[in-house]
């Protein structure tokens, strides 16, 4: 299911098709999804996609960091991390921040497909008020919502990284609402899943689990699940955590 997720642009083939189309990754302390927006971002570069990120948690360096120059040319990075308020007040901020951007991103002029990561939507969700920030994704992944001259737009793929630990069922429920996939990062045994529920339109939704890994490229390397018996084992460790003389060599990540 991830590799089709990752066919056009990070978004699943029939829904790439579409004019809109979001897509959130829900992770963790435990189970981080910066890697795996990196691999979503290098395969929308790959496809000939132009990729904008809204970088306000990590350096403009730190993101680039393991990409090679042929990835690094097809990313724009509006840089949020470093000066967020623009105290520095060098001009160099667009006007209107983050939200600004996106609306920025939603006049564009040119034809072709576009990705906008953003990280992260809790950054967003933080400093801005929820309503704001939900109708501002809703204009810029409808194609009849940007003002212009009437002439069609391009495909606009918007992926999302959320902290799920950091917010309410409320703004949770209303940026689920938003995205037509929604990716939630777990595991066990020391592998990485994913659970991946795809909502399309006049159709049922999808609701199945991957598991992989991120290679040291952002190449995603796709794997089977781990066996029964090793899943009951975790299970069965982590039913006697706490207990006396309990055994602790249960393996898996965090």
């Amino acid at each position: 299911m991830l590799d089709s997720l990752l066919a056009l642009g990070g978004l699943g083939t029939e829904v790439g098709r579409k004019d809109r189309d979001g897509l959130s990754i829900r992770h963790s302390v435990e189970w981080e999804g910066r890697s795996l927006l990196k691999a979503l971002v290098k395969k929308s570069a790959l496809c000939g996609e132009q990729v904008h990120i809204l970088g306000c948690e990590v350096s403009e360096e730190e993101f680039r960091e393991g990409f090679d120059s042929q990835i690094n040319n097809r990313l724009v990075y509006h840089d949020f991390f470093r000066d967020p308020l623009n105290w520095s007040k060098t001009g160099e901020a667009l006007p209107g921040g983050p939200l600004g951007a996106l609306r920025a991103m939603c006049k564009r002029t040119d034809l072709g497909p576009v990705t906008i990561a953003l990280d992260s939507l809790s950054w967003l969700l933080l400093h801005l008020p929820c309503t704001t920030l939900c109708q501002t994704l809703h204009a810029v992944s409808h194609q009849d919502s940007c003002p212009g001259d009437g002439s069609p737009v391009g495909k606009v793929h918007v992926l999302g990284l959320l902290h799920e630990e950091l917010h309410g069922p409320g703004p949770m429920g209303a940026l689920s609402s938003l995205a037509q996939t929604e990716v939630t990062l777990g595991g066990t045994v020391g592998q990485a899943s994913a659970r991946i529920l795809c909502r399309r339109p006049r159709q049922r939704p999808t609701d199945q689990t991957q598991w992989f890994s991120i290679l040291p490229d952002f190449s995603l390397d796709l794997q089977e699940g781990p066996s029964i018996e090793s899943q009951a084992r975790t299970r069965k460790c982590s039913l006697g955590s706490g207990k006396r003389g309990e055994n602790k060599s249960c393996g898996g990540w965090g």
